[in-house]
């Protein structure tokens, strides 16, 4: 089945309720669907044929999900770039896709149209908003074509998403999901992660270009509002005022995102008990920050692990655990990725791909429908991601003798010290609960005697101080003397890539820089 149908079942069943709210302009199922309609003719009659590719470069708003619709329905490959990407990294995007057409917006048209010399294959630039000499108006584009369109046939293999990871370890590349791939990820996101309706809202407060435009999937299929935050950067009061106003019932974020609302003093000031289901991940979240989430928003929150190979989810932890007050063994479910989803296996192996006990530190792999294709034009990379139907995800943790996952590390931030393995979310996880600290990451560095030393870079909560000695003898209090930082840097604000995750290979260049073996 072609997941653009979704749209096209819901505006046949709920062709009156609200599809799209973006401020104050709303859409219909029935108006929404109608637009999404019109630009896959449009797309088809600018001579973009089943099979192509198209990328959609825009800022969250309504016409990035009627672009996504539209590609799907026609049989095109969409591919989303994340609005926050430099230029050149959207331009590499784009020309690696082999997209023939971009769909952007006025903040990339001036930018990405001054690096068309790299991007050979665009044949088509269509603007949302005012062109250039040489670009389409998206609404002169599909204002006169017909506004119904036959969903095209596609097999269950065909491509509907190029789903590009966040080069946190090098250049970015495309994970290939099919229309199977989104449609299990849809059904099993009802079974394991939030149940939906007609009467349910989701807003859309993260990039539409990854999780939260998988995430207006299953909320299609229901007949949810797609909610679409009118702000080009996520402000807290602007997220309140929105779930308050269209009485919101559930969200996609990432754990920074969160962080922001729990620690906004203007959270007491708004409604918001419509919320009924806060789905997080992208990113680990630290305890003592889920802890002060929960307490301050109530125990409405699912965590999901995944990636852009397996998305949405691999594993997932209930509300129901969601807990702030329990046994030991409830209590460290908290720092759990949960338990694998319905459709999914999940194993641990080491490094001579042997399965290991409950308990044994090593690589978690995946196994399910929900796993990729591969990646574009990347047989290399797709080997040795792809091996023997299992999924090698990078990510290093143990599972428990009930088959809840713990993530412990990627791969390439474990820290080696002294022939020692140490893993820096475990020492990411007691210095946040310093009261000066805001965040924290901790690295690896280069050290004469250890091979690596236990760096901790911090950044303080504003009013607050804290020096290097204090946040050592914090960390004595709770971990192993061989585990401590040995030293700590203090910076503003931690770097992150433009998926909220943390840029520790940033944070490591210039200690590695020259060196003969170089973490990365």
């Amino acid at each position: 089945m072609n997941v653009g149908t979704l749209f096209t079942k819901t505006a046949r069943t709920f062709p009156d309720r609200l599809a799209i709210a973006y401020g104050d302009y709303e859409l219909t199922y029935q108006q929404a669907n109608e637009r999404i309609n019109r630009l896959a003719n449009a797309l088809r009659g600018l001579g973009i044929q089943k099979g192509a590719n198209v990328a959609i470069l825009l800022h969250n708003c309504p016409e990035f999900l009627e672009a996504l619709f539209a590609c799907f329905k026609a049989g095109l490959g969409s591919v989303p770039v994340n609005f926050r990407l430099h230029p050149k990294e959207c331009s590499f995007i784009i020309d690696n896709s082999e997209a023939e057409a971009v769909i952007l917006g006025e903040d990339f048209r001036d930018s990405l149209y001054a690096l068309k010399g790299e991007m050979p294959r665009i044949k088509h630039y269509i603007c949302i908003t005012e062109p250039l000499e040489g670009m389409i108006l998206y609404e002169s584009l599909i204002k006169d074509k017909p506004a119904n369109f036959n969903d095209e046939e596609v097999e269950r293999d065909h491509l509907a998403w190029i789903f590009y990871t966040s080069g946190t370890t090098g250049r970015p590349k495309g994970a290939m999901l099919t229309h199977h791939n989104l449609m299990v990820m849809t059904m099993n996101f009802f079974a394991d992660m939030c149940p939906l309706g007609p009467e349910d809202a989701a807003l859309h407060a993260a990039p539409l270009s990854h999780g939260s435009g998988l995430y207006s999937l299953p909320n299609v299929a229901k007949g949810a509002a797609n909610v679409i935050l009118a702000s080009k950067s996520f402000d807290p009061p602007i997220v309140f005022k929105a779930i308050q106003r269209r009485r919101v019932t559930n969200i996609f974020m990432a754990p920074a995102m969160i962080k922001r609302l729990i620690i906004s003093p203007e959270i007491g000031r708004y409604d918001l008990s419509s919320l009924r289901c806060i789905n997080y991940g992208g990113a680990p979240i630290l305890v003592e920050d889920l802890k002060a989430a929960v307490k301050r928003m109530g125990q409405i929150f699912v965590q999901l692990f995944g990636q852009a190979e397996a998305p949405m989810t691999i594993s997932y932890l209930r509300q129901e655990e969601h807990l702030l007050e329990g046994t030991d063994e409830q209590m460290r479910r908290l720092t759990s990725a949960g338990i694998p989803r319905t459709d999914v296996e999940v194993k641990i192996i080491d490094d001579m791909d042997r399965d290991l006990p409950p308990g044994k530190m090593g690589e978690i792999v995946v196994r399910g429908e929900v796993v990729m294709k591969g990646y574009w034009k990347n047989p290399e990379a797709t080997a040795e991601t792809l091996r023997g139907g299992w999924l090698y995800t990078g990510d290093l943790g143990i599972m428990d003798e009930k088959g809840y996952v713990y993530i412990l590390d990627r791969a390439k931030d474990m820290i080696i010290s002294g022939g020692e393995n140490i893993y820096s979310r475990e020492i990411e996880d007691v210095i946040i609960k310093h009261p000066a600290v805001l965040e924290v990451a901790v690295i690896g560095v280069p050290d004469e005697k250890w091979g690596e030393s236990i760096k901790a870079i911090v950044s303080l909560r504003e009013g607050r101080k804290a020096t290097e000695d204090e946040i050592i003898s914090f960390c004595k209090q709770y971990l192993a003397s061989f585990k401590k930082p040995k030293s700590v840097d203090f910076i503003d604000a931690i770097p992150k890539n433009a998926y909220g995750k943390v840029l520790k290979r940033e944070l490591r260049e210039k200690f590695w820089a020259g060196e003969a073996r170089r973490v990365r």
